[in-house]
């Protein structure tokens, strides 16, 4: 374990859409990492989930998955989000990050959906704020083009842009810096493979550990 590391003794939640729904998604790969770098985490994902939904407990029609510290992740056939009040309540944590923008997209729709998208982002920003914690908010990556969810690269980079100018006070990582158009396999587009999101994984610790966080008193 990392315990030089800038990240050790730091508390994180982590939140988010269908990426962090199943654990050998986006869940596992990234509570690793975390971990590793001495972190004490915990992830919970809900598919189909926007930003919203985490204002009050909303069924899924797709299942979840949540993991806390060192234990195996728990997959959640009757998922639901919970309160980000209740969570930030129970957890308190450190760093409360969020991973959520390709379920928001409405990459089957002819029109972006901007004044829907903000009001989403601007309600669980502001909740989170009056809890006072600190939050980082990971946008999505590129994926592919076409697949089930007809993603394309013009709409995500829409998305992207426009998280990076709605999340504050949440500091935003994009993750499309962190790969080329199509440099990460999908299985249908949105989601990657296990070796994409191991990649990705990375490259949202190493964005954590040169965004200055918080380190409460003792830490």
């Amino acid at each position: 374990m990392a315990t030089s590391s800038a990240l050790a003794g730091l508390t994180f939640l982590i939140i988010g859409d269908s990426h962090l729904a199943t654990p050998d998604f986006l869940l596992n790969p990234l509570h690793d990492a975390l971990t590793r770098q001495g972190a004490l985490v915990h992830s919970l994902g809900v598919c189909g989930a926007s930003a919203g939904d985490w204002l009050k407990a909303t069924p899924s029609p797709c299942g979840g998955a949540e993991r806390r510290g060192s234990a195996e992740a728990t997959v959640l056939d009757s998922a639901s989000t919970q309160p980000i009040g209740q969570l930030l309540d129970s957890d308190k944590p450190d760093v409360t990050v969020i991973v959520m923008g390709d379920t928001m997209a409405s990459y089957d729709k002819p029109s972006f959906p901007k004044a829907w998208i903000w009001q989403q982002t601007n309600s669980l920003v502001k909740a989170i704020a009056a809890h006072h914690s600190p939050c980082v908010w990971v946008g999505p990556s590129w994926g592919s083009e076409g697949g089930k969810y007809g993603k394309t690269y013009e709409r995500v980079r829409t998305m992207s842009d426009f998280l990076g100018k709605s999340v504050a006070p949440c500091r935003y990582i994009d993750s499309l810096q962190f790969s080329g158009k199509g440099q990460w396999a999908t299985i249908d587009g949105q989601h990657l493979t296990l070796t994409g999101y191991r990649d990705w994984s990375a490259a949202i610790v190493k964005a954590l550990l040169q965004t200055p966080l918080p380190r409460p008193p003792g830490k």
